[in-house]
């Protein structure tokens, strides 16, 4: 079963150790847990961290992004940078771990839509328009504001959309959602965010939300950050990720569901996550056959149905 990870902030961990003096990365802190979860492909996100904005997002997200290329170079037989479909099948078939690259958030590239394109042309296949903050795109979720894309941000989705790129409206606010799904012409995605029926935030999706991404032909990536999951203490596991696999699959339907799980207990003093790494897909796997879901169904929700978008829409 191929295992797809729409969503991990796997490069500004990895830049973080990197410009300490340390090398290797991935291998010495995640590869493990990787492998031993099964998963083939990751999106990372180029996330800019409060303490680099705005003055330094270009620099830091090109550093990101450099840190792979060398985190690649040290390791040649063991990552590789998917671009295309093409990539990710050879990653796939080479039993190498593919490495797509996704912004979180539109700070590196300012006002500057020129911009865009060098970050395409270095790998960049997904953009989410905003993290929680405002950029000059549009509003995150945390802005207290009703504001929808910029003047700048349709450009910007336009431009996203002409280069090949897949616009992604996690963390993005309610009418910066609608103003995407209006000027859209391809797919969009919400990496990494869990449905709002099961557990009301505002980072979670409502029905509206989620039946117009499947209108979309887009993916919701289901998220296994605890704070987007659950109140309960006692569903802060596969129990609770599989309450909101099970409302998306009744309201749209299975193919348009799949992993975005953002662990983020590496930048946590406490766990939160509902599962404890890579490692633990299994739990969940165990939950849903539990719940009815065939093994055709699972195999579609871990990975098939990021593998038919990339086939169809990253040539």
């Amino acid at each position: 079963m191929v295992i797809i990870d729409g969503h991990f902030d796997l490069l500004p961990l990895v830049f973080e150790r990197r410009r300490k003096g340390e090398s290797n990365i991935i291998k010495k802190y995640f590869l493990n847990d990787i492998k031993e979860g099964g998963v083939n492909i990751i999106v990372s996100s180029l996330y800019i961290m409060n303490e680099y904005i705005p003055e330094m997002s270009l620099r830091i997200a090109l550093d990101q992004i450099s840190s792979l290329y060398y985190e690649i170079e040290e390791n040649e037989n063991k990552y590789i940078l998917c671009k295309n479909y093409e990539d990710v099948k050879y990653a796939i078939d080479n039993n190498l771990l593919g490495i797509m690259l996704s912004f979180e958030g539109s700070e590196p590239i300012y006002e500057d839509i020129y911009l865009l394109r060098i970050f395409f042309n270095l790998g960049v296949r997904f953009l989410g328009l905003t993290w929680n903050r405002r950029t000059y795109v549009a509003d995150g979720i945390e802005t207290n504001s009703n504001g929808g894309l910029t003047n700048f941000g349709k450009k910007v989705v336009k431009e996203a959309q002409k280069l090949g790129m897949l616009i992604d409206v996690s963390h993005l606010n309610e009418t910066g959602f609608w103003d995407v799904l209006k000027l859209s012409n391809r797919p969009v995605i919400a990496s990494h965010s869990n449905a709002r029926k099961i557990y009301d935030s505002p980072r979670n999706l409502t029905d509206e939300q989620i039946k117009a991404i499947a209108q979309t032909g887009g993916i919701i990536g289901i998220n296994a950050n605890g704070m987007f999951v659950t109140e309960k203490e006692e569903e802060n596991n596969e129990i609770g990720l599989s309450k909101h696999i099970e409302h998306i699959s009744k309201l749209v339907g299975v193919e348009y569901i799949a992993l975005g799980l953002d662990f983020c207990d590496a930048f946590r003093n406490s766990p939160k996550d509902s599962l404890s790494g890579y490692r633990s897909l299994f739990k969940l796997r165990e939950i849903l056959i539990k719940k009815g879901f065939s093994p055709k169904e699972i195999e579609m929700i871990f990975g098939g149905n990021y593998i038919n978008l990339y086939k169809n829409f990253l040539n």
